[in-house]
């Protein structure tokens, strides 16, 4: 039993968390805000200021080796279910800091109050 609860503790511990719609974060809080989106999804608008790191990508494994995994992401995509995947991905990789699964680009604007762009 105690060895169950253990693993649930440290289960819960490298969990993604999921930010609500309603709430809002400062963009400045995180090292990086990522898009894991396709290069024509990420061409038809992103989030000001945010980076590509797709997950589709070839070389995806090695553009998350650039970022520091100590540091916290804010991390979206088209509806949330790839940034999540993405920060599993993340956590196997060895990062340590909070990893926000933003959910969709829509979302990830109204919560970070960061304008959609295509430049």
């Amino acid at each position: 039993m105690k060895l169950l609860i253990a693993g649930l503790i440290s289960a819960f511990a490298f969990t993604s968390l999921t930010a609500c719609s309603s709430e809002k974060l400062d963009a400045s809080s995180y090292a990086q805000i990522i898009d894991v989106r396709t290069l024509d999804e990420w061409n038809s608008g992103h989030l000001e200021g945010a980076i590509r790191v797709g997950i589709a990508d070839v070389d995806f494994a090695n553009q998350l080796s650039m970022l520091d995994p100590t540091r916290d992401y804010y991390v979206y995509c088209r509806s949330g279910n790839r940034a999540g995947k993405a920060i599993d991905l993340m956590r196997d990789a060895g990062f340590t800091g909070q990893l926000i699964n933003g959910g969709s680009v829509a979302n990830a604007s109204k919560q970070l109050d960061l304008e959609v762009t295509t430049d």
